[in-house]
């Protein structure tokens, strides 16, 4: 996925299940020495190989994310990308939402990601390289009804992107936000009726396509920069 030969190394949270499982297993097949982690032990064993280091637990938990940076950095002396694909959705009616999930939700999708992410952006600032790639959303640049907290965490996501990017500027850091719509994965799995019926999107994006972004980011040269870059299905209205 990048111009260089050299092996490197990506550290990628959430990669049990969706988008994240889906670049881990990328990376790895080309070559990348993949940290992978997500609370589900069993699922992250299903990305099993050489080059792919498992650590299970909750990013939520301050000690585990320095567990997890003190690792990455201390066995390989450096990372190359930190991919942030962890993350949960909740949403609801003012009247039917759960609240304490919607805390959750904003625990793990801001204070978690923003935590981990200065941690690693720091050892990113000493080493003289890397990159930060932000699984965003649509939502984080537009709402809708029922899930204006959700649209808040990736808000807050682009926003922290945004300024970290200026910050970085004239460094050889990079920071990126990917905007998907609407991708078939676990997330909207509990749903009494599924967004892709709701909503008319008879062909949503695949995790595929996202890997497809997340390669088309990472060839670039270094002087070019991506901000963000928003992937949609052809019949997303929003």
């Amino acid at each position: 996925m990048t111009n260089s030969q050299q092996p490197k190394i990506s550290l990628v949270t959430g990669a049990s299940s969706g988008i994240g499982h889906a670049i881990a297993r990328a990376l790895a097949a080309e070559g990348h020495t993949v940290i992978i982690t997500a609370r589900r032990q069993e699922r992250l064993e299903e990305l099993d190989a050489p080059n792919v280091v498992i650590m299970a637990g909750d990013l939520t938990d301050s000690e585990f994310q320095e567990q997890v940076v003190n690792t990455v950095f201390d066995t390989y002396g450096r990372c190359d990308y930190l991919f942030n694909c962890a993350g949960s959705i909740e949403t609801g009616a003012i009247d039917t939402i759960d609240v304490d999930k919607m805390a959750a939700m904003i625990r793990l999708n801001v204070e978690a990601t923003f935590r981990l992410t200065y941690l690693v952006l720091k050892r990113f600032k000493a080493q003289g390289s890397g990159h930060v790639i932000n699984l965003s959303s649509v939502m984080g640049t537009k709402v809708r009804p029922t899930a204006g907290a959700y649209a808040a965490t990736k808000f807050a996501m682009e926003a922290l992107s945004e300024a970290l990017r200026m910050e970085l500027a004239g460094t050889p850091l990079k920071v990126s936000c990917i905007e998907p719509g609407l991708v078939m994965t676990e997330l909207h799995k509990d749903w009494p009726v599924h967004p892709k019926e709701s909503m008319g999107i008879h062909h949503p994006l695949t995790v595929d396509n996202i890997v497809d972004t997340v390669k088309f980011i990472l060839q670039q040269p270094e002087h070019v920069r991506i901000p963000k870059l928003m992937i949609l299905p052809g019949d997303h209205q929003i």
